[in-house]
């Protein structure tokens, strides 16, 4: 009995491996599809507009703006250049808010393509994904350049470490817009508790606060919020400039491994009835 279970296990997890390289392979097979969704998007975004893709840069400079005449005249802050120390944080958080309140519409604003033509449904909230990880990175080098200009700087040494926090956060940001865009489909108020929820994600997220600053009996809590060790990553990068902790980054791999295999695991099962629903 115990072999046959172990078996079992075995091959289930087997065959989940196996549905979810083939699910991979059929997104890679309509990647001309998803690159076209994305430049639809970020074409989209800025049509009409004078300025264009220079809003990317301008947005995110206009609220370090605001930031560092807030903190800096009206709430001054212990924390030395806080308006830098908010704002390392602030623009990850911005495009992990999008995946989840804004991706998780993906499959209802697309609901006429949806029903029309055949095509693997995780193409829309993975070109959504992609879209605002592209905003993203626009953003930071407004990121950079403030860093060099309020004289915090940029370690090189500890840069490479980035590229990793940028890739666990989009995997993040996937599996969360294929979880969220699937129940949505299913339970339309979700969008609206959706923006509640991700309103009250962000305070328990150290964003506007040092993790230090939460008493010690309830600080390990906040390691259960998948976004807690992707933004104390990010600031030890660029704001503290040294290497993250390897258990800070352990976390934020784990939680983007779980995140990922949720969300796919959800979206698989619901998008069947996808086209009903809708």
């Amino acid at each position: 009995m115990r072999a046959n279970g172990s078996y079992s296990v075995l091959w289930s997890g087997r065959k989940g491996c196996n549905a979810m390289f083939l699910d991979m392979k059929e997104l890679y097979q309509y990647r001309e599809m998803i690159r076209s969704l994305v430049h639809k998007e970020l074409r989209g975004k800025y049509k009409g507009s004078v300025l264009g893709f220079f809003w990317s840069l301008l947005l995110p400079l206009f609220q370090l703006l605001v930031y560092t005449i807030v903190f800096s005249v009206f709430m001054r802050s212990e924390i030395e250049h806080f308006s830098m120390f908010l704002f390392v944080a602030l623009i990850p958080w911005f495009f992990f808010n999008s995946c989840i309140s804004t991706g998780a519409l993906s499959i209802i604003q697309q609901k006429n393509l949806v029903a029309k033509i055949y095509f693997p449904r995780m193409v829309l909230p993975v070109s959504a994904v992609a879209s605002y990880f592209i905003n993203m990175l626009l953003s930071f080098l407004v990121v950079f350049e403030a860093l060099l200009l309020s004289g915090i700087g940029v370690d090189v040494r500890v840069l490479w470490y980035l590229p990793l926090v940028f890739f666990v956060e989009f995997v993040m940001g996937i599996g969360g817009a294929l979880l969220f865009s699937a129940w949505t489909v299913y339970f339309r108020d979700l969008e609206y508790i959706l923006n509640i929820l991700t309103m009250a994600w962000m305070y328990l997220t150290p964003i506007l606060y040092p993790l230090e600053t939460v008493p010690e009996t309830i600080r390990g809590f906040l390691y259960l919020n998948p976004m807690t060790s992707v933004i104390i990553a990010y600031r030890d990068i660029l704001y503290y400039k040294h290497a993250p902790d390897l258990q800070t980054l352990s976390y934020a791999v784990l939680w983007g491994i779980v995140l990922l295999l949720a969300g796919w695991q959800v979206f698989r099962k619901l998008q069947k009835h996808f086209v009903e629903e809708l």
